[in-house]
């Protein structure tokens, strides 16, 4: 398999120089243009979030009471009703919640859309979202020791990663991990590997967990008591829906954020490949541990427009609906700078996903690279 690494064209001090500086006068571009196109584009994703999520609780409601007394309503109402919440929830967790949190709309001024006070959808709270994602990921994407995202604790997903025994499991783990996404989200920040080797306090974790007890709490009573209780004794169909609905949205969100950094030619780095980083090697190593998904403009707006995450890495404040344009032109930076542009389609990106996880839960060994030229970062 040629990797992106080896089909890369190696760049001088100059060029490397270059290719910084166009990315960055793209991005100086495109935030000129940000305004009132972009605050109506997010309003009214939020509008039709909503009614769509009342629409799949509505019919939730339907089957559970309804199906009591005509049967035949039951099945029909209740899956579509689970369907429409699952995809209102996707909605609001990817296309409004993942880009609000990054401030891409903080420019309105609109405390409905404050990236410091926004909080979503999910058992996992903002704030910690802000700094796992926000500031570590989007700083050291990909880089080993620093990048959490990396395997999220639980999988090997690089042949890097230290093997151990555990990770023989992993394509079980896999799947479980996948079905409560947002729950290995939600404690992500908390480090329990370092509490459970002993390297911190029970009351350190305690104090860390606090937060996020209340937001998982507010959760299961909004999802798995209130809205069902408002069925009466006919409470269990919706619960069940809600159930099925945030299920949805665990294994999409799971599978999208997987392909954007987990396909074949996705790479890691060292924490050396950081130091006195220029502004065109971080834009090379957002590059090369990133993977885009085509699929249009449904694809684009399902996936939170992660789609584009190569673009999304390199603009994390753009609006993100605008990167299916800037696309176009980073990639034609990138062809022209002759850096590969990891892009394909969803089974493709994912079945190379499943691939990594299979492969390398059995013992496997980095390839070496003899040597690391200019504008190349070194794996090993």
């Amino acid at each position: 398999m040629t990797t992106a690494a080896t089909a890369a064209r190696r760049l001088g001090p100059q060029e490397l120089e270059a290719f910084g500086a166009e990315l960055d006068a793209l991005h100086t571009r495109t935030m000129a243009e940000v305004g009132k196109v972009d605050a109506d584009y997010i309003r009214n994703v939020v509008r039709w979030m909503r009614y769509i999520g009342l629409g799949g609780r509505a019919l939730l409601m339907v089957g559970a009471v309804g199906g009591a007394f005509v049967p035949w309503l039951l099945w029909p109402a209740c899956i579509l009703g689970a369907l429409m919440l699952g995809l209102a929830k996707i909605l609001e967790n990817m296309e409004i919640g993942h880009n609000v949190i990054h401030g891409q709309y903080d420019f309105m001024g609109d405390p409905q859309f404050d990236s410091h006070t926004y909080e979503w959808d999910i058992v996992a709270t903002s704030d910690n979202w802000r700094h796992s994602h926000n500031f570590r990921h989007h700083t050291y994407t990909n880089v080993r020791g620093m990048d959490d995202d990396i395997g999220y604790g639980l999988l090997r997903i690089f042949p890097e990663q230290r093997w151990r025994p555990f990770y023989l499991l992993q394509p079980f783990i896999a799947v479980v991990f996948a079905l409560y996404f947002q729950w290995g989200v939600a404690i992500q920040e908390l480090k329990l590997g370092r509490f459970f080797a002993g390297k911190m306090p029970k009351g350190k974790l305690a104090r860390d967990f606090a937060p996020v007890g209340r937001k998982m709490g507010r959760q299961l009573l909004k999802d798995y008591v209130l809205f069902p209780a408002l069925a009466g004794p006919f409470f269990l169909p919706v619960l069940l829906g809600n159930l099925v609905a945030n299920g949805i949205r665990n294994v999409w969100t799971y599978v999208v954020i997987f392909c954007g950094h987990f396909t074949a030619d996705a790479e890691t780095f060292p924490k050396e490949s950081i130091r006195n980083e220029s502004r065109g090697h971080w834009y090379m190593r957002q590059l090369r541990g990133s993977s885009n998904i085509g699929g249009g403009r449904l694809m684009n707006l399902l996936t939170g427009n992660l789609s584009h995450q190569i673009e999304h890495h390199f603009y994390p404040d753009v609006p993100a609906h605008r990167y299916g344009k800037l696309s176009l032109e980073v990639r034609e930076i990138c062809t022209r700078y002759g850096q590969p542009y990891n892009t394909g389609s969803l089974p493709r990106q994912f079945g190379e996903v499943v691939w990594r996880i299979v492969r390398h839960a059995f013992p496997s060994r980095p390839k070496r690279v003899r040597s690391a030229p200019e504008g190349v970062l070194q794996q090993a």
